[in-house]
């Protein structure tokens, strides 16, 4: 009865589907970021987190100053927009258009996210230390606001520019 009635839903509210598709993707590959990000901050890499980094003009722009959040952000990172990546293009937009051209542009996004995300995760960083706020829980609900932002310009850029699906003939672009 319930799936019935999701179903129903679903062919009836397409585009409002795919965004909570989209959400849920969100919130799933949230969830793993922010899971391996603690796992290599705290287990993994904890004697590196307060080894400072060369000093670099990228890093010190973006706000990473120590080598296990580094090394935790890029791991945790990473996992999470392959995660993304995949679970939007199978099951939230069902894309089927080329997958070179697909996660060509998908890289360039994540590039910029994680670009935009480190630096504000490095000033939202400093001012949890500064302020003596810095705990496990902190830094959990800091890393969940500040990854999903990008939120505002992801869904649209993946929904019409690259995670599309390609029309059949005689079909308007529906997707």
């Amino acid at each position: 009865m319930i799936k019935k009635k999701l179903k129903l839903f679903a062919e009836n509210h397409q585009e409002l589907w795919k965004f909570i598709k989209f959400n849920f993707s969100l919130f799933v590959t949230s969830a793993l970021d922010i899971v391996v990000y603690m796992f290599m901050l705290y287990l993994v890499f904890p004697s590196m987190n307060s080894e400072p980094l060369p000093d670099n003009a990228v890093l010190n722009i973006l706000g990473i100053k120590y080598k296990g959040y580094l090394f935790s952000y890029l791991i945790s990172t990473t996992a999470g927009y392959v995660a993304a990546y995949l679970m939007n293009r199978k099951i939230t937009f069902h894309s089927d258009i080329n997958p070179v051209y697909s996660s060509v542009l998908y890289f360039l996004l994540a590039a910029f996210n994680i670009l935009f995300s480190s630096w504000f995760g490095g000033i939202a960083g400093s001012l949890m230390v500064e302020r003596g706020i810095s705990n496990p829980l902190t830094e959990i609900i800091a890393k969940f606001i500040i990854i999903n932002i990008p939120t505002v310009w992801t869904y649209p850029i993946e929904r019409y520019v690259i995670q599309i699906k390609k029309r059949k003939k005689n079909e308007s672009y529906s997707n």
